[in-house]
């Protein structure tokens, strides 16, 4: 089979690789569609934590069985979402119920060989059919359950105001699951075109870009009270650490993205509104769970999100103008 792996930053190349024999409990399947996560751009830039070269990347997946046991649940043919956390099953993050934090979690295309070739064998307990929608769709599912997982870490209720900084993917998950719940959103963000989706496409109430007189805009728009929950999704140390002004007293601060290095804030400011600081990391079964009913529902406009498509196998060229801003991608999708 053919498969582009990620040498170095900014080098991907297509290879040969022996199709993968299954074992029992697992099924082969044949990858169809890829999306594009801000993982992979970040990879093949060179700035990921956690990662070492050379990789096959591809964690955003949907397929097709090819064969699995006689007795199980997936048959050949069937469409299937996967998802790529591989978990140990019994640390204590797992015993717990929290499969997301495993402490030897594997992520396929970040911590192992993932999703950007043309078969992979993989265990059946990752593997769900994808009913009722489309395989396009079916490789959504992982980003949007990132987004629905950090929204239910910040348990939120009808009617408050929350701050989602950052509209890329996750952040377009995030304020997507904010709405389902009721709350009211503002998003900012520097991309001129991000600011008009999210107005546009996902009904965020407010859209601004972050710079001088934000603050002031923000407070105006809280009502003096800035924001019952806020959303940090741009990975960017500056704006993660600036995100802690517009907690509410008595609000959330909830980390969707991730960098390098330490975050520093104001301990006398976080103690004197009772802040609660929250990390959210990848999702759990139950938030693709809640992804699959909001697709069924009809609540995520996917063919919007989707904004680019390509092959595979010209990743390497499609990469780089996928980086541009001026390109206006929300979400890119690879096909085999």
């Amino acid at each position: 089979m053919r498969a582009v792996v990620c040498r170095n930053p900014g080098e991907l190349e297509i290879v040969e690789r022996p199709v993968p024999v299954r074992k029992p409990g697992e099924a082969l399947v044949r990858i169809r569609r890829i999306g594009v996560c801000g993982t992979d751009l970040h990879i093949f830039q060179g700035d990921q934590p956690y990662f070492v070269y050379p990789r096959i990347m591809g964690h955003e997946l949907s397929g097709e069985i090819v064969e699995s046991d006689p007795s199980s649940r997936l048959k050949s043919g069937d469409c299937v979402y996967i998802v790529p956390y591989l978990h140990c099953g019994h640390c204590i993050a797992c015993r717990a119920g929290k499969t997301n934090c495993c402490t030897s979690l594997k992520v396929l295309g970040v911590h192992i060989d993932g999703g950007m070739c043309e078969y992979l064998a993989l265990p059946e307990s990752v593997l769900f059919k994808a009913e009722g929608i489309s395989l396009d769709e079916a490789a959504m599912v992982e980003f949007l359950a990132i987004g629905a997982h950090a929204v239910a870490r910040a348990a939120l209720i009808p009617g408050q105001r929350v701050l989602v900084m950052g509209a890329g993917p996750i952040g377009v998950g995030v304020v997507l699951f904010a709405r389902l719940r009721g709350a009211e959103v503002t998003v900012i963000e520097s991309r001129p075109d991000r600011l008009s989706f999210a107005s546009r496409v996902l009904g965020a109430t407010h859209a601004l870009p972050p710079g001088d007189g934000d603050m002031a805009r923000l407070q105006e728009i809280s009502g003096g009270d800035y924001f019952s929950a806020v959303f940090d999704c741009t990975g960017s140390l500056t704006a993660m650490e600036r995100g802690f002004s517009f907690v509410a007293h008595g609000g959330t601060y909830v980390l969707v993205s991730i960098v390098q290095g330490m975050i520093s804030f104001s301990d006398p400011e976080f103690h004197r509104r009772e802040m609660t600081l929250l990390s959210s990391r990848n999702a759990t079964l139950a938030d693709f769970t809640a992804v699959m009913a909001a697709l069924h529902a009809g609540h995520i406009p996917t063919s919007a999100i989707r904004t680019h498509r390509a092959p595979l196998w010209q990743a390497g060229q499609r990469f780089p103008d996928w980086l541009k801003p001026e390109s206006g991608a929300i979400k890119a999708m690879l096909e085999t």
